[in-house]
């Protein structure tokens, strides 16, 4: 497309020289200006194909980056909500309440020994010495609100189902929840997701589409941003690692 950008602006230049130098002078200013005017638009598509995908590249980054903020909040809710409750939730109200209400409790653990009074007495043993029984006490020390450990004194978990963008028209994440089945053996799941025709949509159509078959290292594959799986054991999300690297101010 470049190329035929290219060659059809030098194709009309040529032709307006040619034509100021052998069409009849009376007829010279109203084909220059036709000329002229698909010169000057011939160019100023050459210039939007070229600086086009690099300006889709700055929006879709910046977007993608504030998506991911929203999306590892959802994760670190779901890990906590998994780690009291055994199993990961399709509601971001449960998800919200948990986080409100849930506390950490504070444990200890401590090495101890003692006597193994009953092999002691059936060798003859006193309880002085012979055999020991090694063993871990656990002791609660307080509780710890869970909302304090996540998110310290924000309250940025109560949006975190949000898009994160202007132009979402208030959507919000896919969230689903369930078991998957590996080795015979069941794992609780969760996935939190966005389509990228959600967080481009105001975008250009050709590019958002290569953007959806993208397979790349350092990009994010397929046509949605999301952390989690329903079809395997994985709570990481599909961006690369330069969107866990915080941007110098």
């Amino acid at each position: 497309m470049i190329l035929n950008i290219v060659l059809g602006t030098l194709i009309c230049v040529g032709i307006a020289v040619l034509l100021e130098k052998y069409v009849p002078l009376k007829l010279n200013p109203v084909i220059s200006v036709v000329l002229w005017v698909a010169i000057l638009f011939l160019g100023y598509s050459l210039y939007k194909s070229i600086n086009g995908p690099v300006e889709f590249n700055k929006t879709k980054e910046a977007r993608y980056a504030k998506v991911i903020v929203n999306l590892k909040d959802i994760r670190s809710a779901e890990l906590a909500f998994q780690e009291l409750n055994g199993k990961f939730t399709g509601s971001f109200d449960s998800l919200v309440r948990f986080i409100d209400t849930a506390q950490f409790a504070i444990i200890e653990r401590r090495d101890t020994s003692y006597a193994d009074v009953e092999k002691n007495k059936a060798y003859g043993l006193g309880n002085d010495g012979g055999y020991y029984i090694e063993d871990i006490i656990i002791d609660t020390l307080g509780f710890s609100s869970i909302k304090d450990s996540l998110f310290g004194t924000t309250d940025r978990y109560k949006t975190m189902m949000n898009i994160p963008l202007e132009i979402s028209d208030g959507e919000i994440f896919e969230l689903n929840a369930g078991k998957y089945e590996k080795n015979g053996s069941l794992y609780s799941v969760f996935e939190a997701r966005v389509a990228k025709k959600v967080i481009l949509n105001d975008q250009n159509k050709d590019l958002l589409f290569q953007e959806e078959q993208l397979v790349s290292v350092d990009g994010i594959n397929g046509p949605y941003v999301k952390v989690g799986a329903m079809d395997d054991i994985d709570t990481s999300g599909n961006w690369p690692k330069g969107y866990d690297i915080p941007k110098e101010q």
